[in-house]
C-alpha cells in the first residue's frame, strides 16, 4: 500500500527500506534534520536570542506533532537486527550552533552546552499533545529563555 500510494512498486521499497518500521524511522530521521537545519535559516534571518527561541518553538511543534510516535520508534529499534534508534545528533548540534551564537552576541551566559539545554527543555514532551498544549510550551521556552539571558554579558 505504501509503495503504490509512493508510485513504485514493492521491490523498490523492500530494496530500500527492510521494513515499514524502517520507512517510519526515515521520515523521522529526515524530519528532525529539517527541524535542525532551520537552526542556520533563523540565524540568518533574526538576532541570535530570537533564533534559538523561535527554533525551540518549532522544536516543541515537532515535538508534539511526533509525541506518538515514541512508543512505535522503541519497539521498531528494540528487537535483533533491528534499525538503530534515532539520534538526536542533528537537534544536539543545532542547539549548539544556536547557542554559541548568542554566547558570541553577549545576549545569554557563558557556557550552557546544548545538552543543558536539551535537558532544560525536556519538559515538552511531558506536554499532552492532544490539549492545549502552545500557551504551557511557550511559558516553558520562555522561562528557559530567562534562565538563559540570566548573567549575560551583554551586547
Amino acid at each position: 500500500m505504501i509503495a503504490r500510494k509512493a508510485g513504485f512498486g514493492q521491490g523498490t521499497f523492500y530494496r530500500n527500506f527492510p521494513s515499514r518500521e524502517a520507512l517510519v524511522l526515515e521520515i523521522y530521521r529526515h524530519e528532525m534534520r529539517q527541524v535542525a537545519d532551520s537552526a542556520a535559516q533563523l540565524l540568518s534571518t533574526r538576532e541570535p536570542d530570537c533564533a534559538l527561541r523561535a527554533w525551540m518553538d518549532g522544536l516543541a511543534r515537532f515535538a508534539m506533532a511526533k509525541a506518538g510516535l515514541a512508543d512505535a520508534i522503541r519497539q521498531a529499534t528494540s528487537g535483533p537486527g533491528s534499525p538503530a534508534k534515532p539520534g538526536h545528533t542533528p537537534v544536539t548540534d543545532a542547539a549548539e550552533l544556536l547557542l554559541r551564537s548568542c554566547e558570541e552576541a553577549g545576549v545569554i551566559r557563558p557556557g550552557v552546552t546544548a545538552d543543558d539545554l536539551v535537558l532544560a527543555i525536556g519538559g515538552l514532551w511531558q506536554l499532552d499533545p492532544t490539549e492545549d498544549w502552545q500557551p504551557r510550551a511557550g511559558r516553558l521556552l520562555d522561562l528557559v529563555m530567562d534562565g538563559l539571558r540570566a548573567g549575560a554579558p551583554g551586547r
